[in-house]
């Protein structure tokens, strides 16, 4: 079985570009303090690097 991710959204997303809240959205979170599991693959790694400011990652 793959690895996983625990991702959670620790920033809000009021100022956040529109790209940046897209993002968000397709890692699955809704709200702050939201927890999502998600596998680690490289396209995961990727939405990840791109808002990695607004996320905190286990």
């Amino acid at each position: 079985m793959s690895n996983m991710l625990e991702i959670t959204l620790v920033k809000s997303t009021i100022g956040a570009t529109e790209k940046q809240c897209a993002v968000v959205r397709g890692l699955g979170l809704r709200r702050l303090h939201q927890t999502v599991s998600l596998v680690d693959t490289p396209e995961t790694r990727g939405m990840v690097n791109k808002i990695n400011h607004m996320l905190k990652v286990k």
